[in-house]
């Protein structure tokens, strides 16, 4: 059974009421509104309680996501810069997690319904030295997007800690069109936990 844990969301004081009516919907916002942050244990200002591990951030607060390349698990190079100009989910995943195989299905399904939209899925695969273990991963849940391999956890310490805890796998970023990190959720997450998210930063300009 999968889980729902604690977070944040910050929100900027403009947000309309059909954002926060959809983010009501997946259990991302509060009755509190913006500005309900005394609660928020980090102490993030505007930050209100919500669930799934979220952290949406103030579009004018945003900071641009490290340089990301390598070689995928089947030895394509591939870079998070490829995307620029598309919404990004940035997913990081091991074969030997348990949540990750629980939000696998989850994360396909949006890949695939939301690209037509303007959405890629980019995973890093970490921890994982051998390829062949997380290639089978991949082929049990028949992911079509790649992922970065990163046996040594590299490519994740180039986040600011408050944004990926390296040890807390799986971990989700959104990337907005400008490459900035829009969202951060710890855990696993699921298509109702995500899929408002990316609605929210799709009807952003570019």
């Amino acid at each position: 059974m999968r889980r729902r844990v604690g977070a944040s969301v910050l929100v900027p004081a403009a947000t309309g009421l059909a954002v926060a009516g959809v983010l009501a919907v997946a259990g991302l916002w509060t009755d509190d509104g913006p500005g309900a942050g005394a609660g928020d244990p980090a102490g993030r200002p505007n930050a209100i309680a919500a669930a799934a591990g979220a952290t949406v951030m103030d579009p004018g607060t945003r900071q641009d996501a490290p340089a990301l390349a390598g070689a995928d698990l089947d030895g394509k190079q591939v870079a998070l810069g490829d995307f620029r100009g598309e919404v990004v989910v940035l997913n990081a995943w091991g074969s030997w997690c348990g949540p990750c195989r629980a939000e696998a299905d989850d994360l396909e399904r949006l890949s695939r319904e939301t690209r037509g939209d303007g959405v890629r899925f980019l995973g890093i695969n970490t921890r994982d030295r051998d390829r062949a273990a997380a290639r089978s991963f991949v082929r049990a849940h028949d992911l079509t997007f790649p992922s970065l391999h990163d046996p040594e956890g590299e490519l994740l310490l180039r986040f600011p800690p408050s944004l990926v805890n390296p040890q807390a796998i799986p971990s989700t970023l959104v990337i907005d069109r400008r490459g900035r990190v829009a969202a951060a959720i710890g855990g696993a997450v699921t298509d109702e936990q995500l899929r408002p998210l990316l609605a929210r930063v799709l009807q952003e300009e570019s």
